[in-house]
């Protein structure tokens, strides 16, 4: 299986109250400890597949495109050239080596969440929206 790893952007929608103990460590693993904290990571890395996995029922996710990734950097003032961005997104270097700091504290979207009990697929926010968490990112910025 030779699949293209794709650069993710995870969300984290739901707070701390009631979480189990073994997803609320899953979710400060991958360093979401407030709602409305993004983390990008690579889809490819079967450990971080596993744990957002685990939280989908906490978190959105979905594949950041360039134009998303490119006004996501500019407008919390990360300094990346042109070319950083783009090994950031086909997997040849990690936020980590680019020295972008994780979680990017993110606004609340603009209208809202569509509602953070409810899978993204039956009209919530939660889970996986492939290309759709780049409309959710543009209403955050």
């Amino acid at each position: 299986m030779a699949e293209k790893s794709k650069l993710l952007a995870v969300i984290r929608v739901r707070g701390r109250v009631k979480v189990r103990q073994s997803i609320a460590e899953t979710l400060n693993r991958l360093n979401l400890k407030r709602v409305n904290n993004l983390v990008l990571v690579d889809s490819g890395n079967a450990s971080y597949a596993g744990m957002v996995k685990k939280c989908k029922d906490f978190v959105t996710f979905g594949e950041i495109n360039k134009e998303t990734l490119d006004k996501l950097l500019a407008a919390k003032g990360v300094k990346v050239e042109q070319a950083a961005a783009d090994s950031l997104l086909s997997g040849g270097k990690s936020p980590k080596e680019l020295k972008i700091d994780m979680p990017i504290r993110m606004h609340p979207p603009r209208r809202g969440y569509e509602g953070i009990k409810d899978a993204y697929t039956n009209g919530g926010s939660l889970g996986y929206r492939s290309e759709e968490i780049n409309k959710l990112i543009a209403r955050m910025l």
